[in-house]
């Protein structure tokens, strides 16, 4: 089986309510869909989201990276080479790492179904059901109060809160939501790198004055600030999750070095893909690190490929699968079942994502 073509499309989906967050507002879903034809007429879908302001990748520089860079770099390549393919695609252009992504996730689909096993089985088969949180986004206090009791109402068991827009604004969201839904619903803040490290001591410590039971705090500071992060986690006793400071297998390394976090946030658009987020995997079950898989702003497709990880690895233990409950319309076929806050796999040989809704290939 030998790549012969890699095409670019645009996918749009609307989602259910606005999605709101320290750092940006969106209402669609609208991403960039890659498919890799093999000789054999088999086919693999990937997808990367636009997240400029996480990843600095956009509609055009995806649409470039795959077309200019990564195409000629992949085509006659036989899939069962998975590795050489995997160093040509990380080799070939600097960064770009949704692109990256939606190409590696397109590989992996077309590498599972010429061995006729889905992908989380050829990961490690860890388990077949992953349950995910779900997102509330940044709103006024009653309309998260009424957010929380949606997804509740849904079934959710597990809610994400974002904040980081208001400082210690933010305690008295958290514990409106709290008094709402009851102490049986595990609550995770993600205030998006939206506070400073003093600022985050200060509210974290009153959450746990409260005795609001936050099962973690998601990348309080920017990035950057591995320091500022250590200074939080050393501070109070909520676990802290290192998301945006954690793109690739040595970002890993350097933030459990230095003991900056305690969980590690990975998500396929900022490792580029499945091959290096199993990189990370590893460093984490060396050190006895657990991990969240997370996503962007993704549809079925690639929180699919997401899904297929969380399943083939025991270090992770968390889920951050919510893209396709975010959306409002479902248009695929196949792959894993997503029902609300359970994710079932199937035995769909690959990813098993298919029938994409991209009226023109490039």
């Amino acid at each position: 089986m030998v790549i012969q073509d890699i095409q670019t499309g645009r996918i749009s989906l609307p989602l259910r309510h606005p999605f709101k967050t320290a750092l940006r507002t969106v209402d669609a879903v609208e991403d960039v869909v890659v498919r890799v034809i093999a000789d054999t007429g088999e086919t693999g879908y990937g997808e990367a989201p636009p997240t400029a302001v996480i990843t600095g990748d956009t509609l055009g520089s995806i649409e470039c990276a795959v077309r200019d860079f990564i195409r000629p770099a992949l085509l006659g390549m036989e899939i069962e080479n998975l590795d050489g393919i995997m160093k040509k695609l990380h080799g070939c252009i600097l960064k770009n790492t949704s692109a990256k992504a939606a190409v590696d996730m397109a590989v992996y689909d077309l590498y599972g179904k010429r061995l006729g096993a889905p992908v989380y089985q050829l990961l490690g088969g860890a388990r077949k059901r992953v349950e995910t949180d779900l997102t509330i986004s940044v709103n006024p206090i009653e309309e998260m109060v009424a957010d929380a009791l949606e997804a509740v109402g849904r079934g959710y068991r597990i809610l994400k809160i974002k904040v980081g827009k208001e400082g210690r604004g933010d305690v008295e969201r958290i514990a409106a939501i709290r008094s709402a839904v009851g102490p049986d619903i595990l609550l995770r803040v993600d205030a998006n790198q939206g506070w400073n490290a003093r600022q985050s001591v200060s509210i974290i410590s009153a959450m746990e004055d409260k005795g609001l039971d936050i099962e973690l705090v998601e990348q309080p500071v920017k990035a950057h600030d591995i320091e500022g992060m250590k200074y939080i986690t050393r501070r109070v006793q909520t676990p802290i999750l290192a998301d945006e400071s954690v793109f690739s297998p040595a970002d890993a390394v350097e933030i459990i070095r230095q003991r900056a976090a305690d969980f590690i946030n990975i998500k396929l658009m900022k490792t580029g893909g499945i091959h290096e987020a199993l990189k990370i995997c590893d460093v984490a079950e060396i050190y006895g690190v657990e991990c969240m898989i997370g996503c962007m702003l993704e549809s079925r497709l690639s929180v699919a490929a997401a899904a297929h990880l969380a399943a083939g690895r025991s270090v992770i233990t968390r889920a951050d699968l919510d893209g396709p409950s975010l959306c409002s319309v479902d248009p695929y076929e196949g792959g894993p079942v997503f029902d609300e806050a359970a994710i079932s796999m199937t035995g769909d040989p690959g990813i098993g994502v298919g029938n994409l809704p991209c009226a023109e290939w490039r």
